[in-house]
């Protein structure tokens, strides 16, 4: 009698606990879902996570509330995200950086970016400006080549340090129109720039919200924007492809990652909601004032630009053999 009694105990257990599945599904989000921003408040990843999150909230009637964990290039705070419960109240905004450049920077990380993590989708796509000082008498980017090939080894370039998306950019243009720039990196942005105003140093990719202030006020001069098309910030700057080399391309991804594990169909409501927030007017509008656009998408979408970038920044890193020292 106990046996059976134990038996029927273990079965309806098992029973209610299927049933509630779908009711702690129907259920999601119960309480705050924290999105974990690798990188400093208040730069361009944490300002686009900020408008995209406010929105997903407000659609939930749940807060979605950012947590800057900055660090080692975006490894501390993506690390933070692989290691949480796989329950969808802790979230990672990726990014080219943290997930197609990271892997082949820092070959010793503590998570595996291909196995540690569930592509949720990607949310944006943003372009960068060629900027280059004023003390060089170039005016395109075709100027610039020509310039280049002239005087090889004469022009230098600025970064926010190695390793990082605009000094890859570089490399891969300099790779890509055959002239030899050298690289000085920097620790962060502000100090290069300052540089690039006084001639110190001669070009530089950067962030559209960093650079293009400098160039309204004529202290520097915009070459051209590193995406497929023109920028709406700047519809008068054209694209590098435009202004001298053709078929040059490079834009910066941003994407929600969750930890590994993370069931199906919570999958599923997060890509759907993140989906929506990103097309909603008041979030287009401001990730275009950051130089982004919306992109949205399958997880599986996601995961394939994800991996195709992985492929064409891993190939660029060997070749030109660069480290993050």
């Amino acid at each position: 009698m106990t046996s059976w009694l134990r038996l029927l105990g273990t079965g309806l257990a098992a029973t209610l606990a299927f049933a509630a599945a779908p009711a702690l599904a129907e259920s999601y989000p119960a309480k705050p879902i924290r999105l974990i921003v690798p990188f400093p408040a208040s730069g361009a990843t944490d300002l686009l996570a900020r408008a995209i999150a406010q929105k997903v909230g407000a659609n939930l009637g749940q807060q979605v509330v950012v947590d800057n964990r900055p660090g080692a290039g975006g490894a501390i705070g993506s690390d933070m995200a692989a290691k949480a419960p796989a329950d969808g109240y802790t979230l990672l905004m990726a990014t080219s950086s943290t997930h197609s450049i990271g892997p082949h920077i820092h070959p010793r990380l503590p998570y595996n970016v291909q196995t540690d993590f569930t592509p949720i989708g990607q949310v944006a796509s943003a372009t960068n400006l060629l900027v280059v000082t004023n003390h060089l008498q170039v005016n395109s980017v075709k100027d610039l080549i020509a310039y280049a090939k002239a005087h090889p080894g004469e022009l230098n370039y600025a970064s926010s340090g190695n390793g990082t998306v605009v000094h890859l950019m570089a490399e891969a243009f300099s790779a890509q129109a055959g002239v030899q720039l050298t690289h000085i990196p920097y620790k962060g942005t502000a100090l290069s720039i300052a540089d690039l105003i006084s001639g110190k140093v001669h070009i530089l990719f950067d962030s559209i919200v960093t650079a293009l202030p400098h160039v309204r006020d004529g202290k520097l001069k915009a070459l051209a924007v590193t995406s497929a098309k023109r920028s709406s910030l700047v519809p008068d700057v054209p694209t590098v492809g435009e202004s001298g080399l053709p078929g040059f391309v490079s834009e910066t991804w941003f994407g929600i990652y969750g930890p590994k594990n993370l069931p199906a169909d919570l999958v599923t409501r997060l890509n759907a909601e993140f989906n929506k927030a990103i097309q909603a007017p008041e979030v287009k509008e401001r990730l275009a004032k950051l130089g982004a656009e919306p992109v949205g998408g399958t997880p599986a979408q996601f995961a394939a630009i994800v991996g195709k970038e992985s492929a064409r920044w891993g190939k660029l890193i060997k070749d030109r053999n660069i480290t993050a020292e």
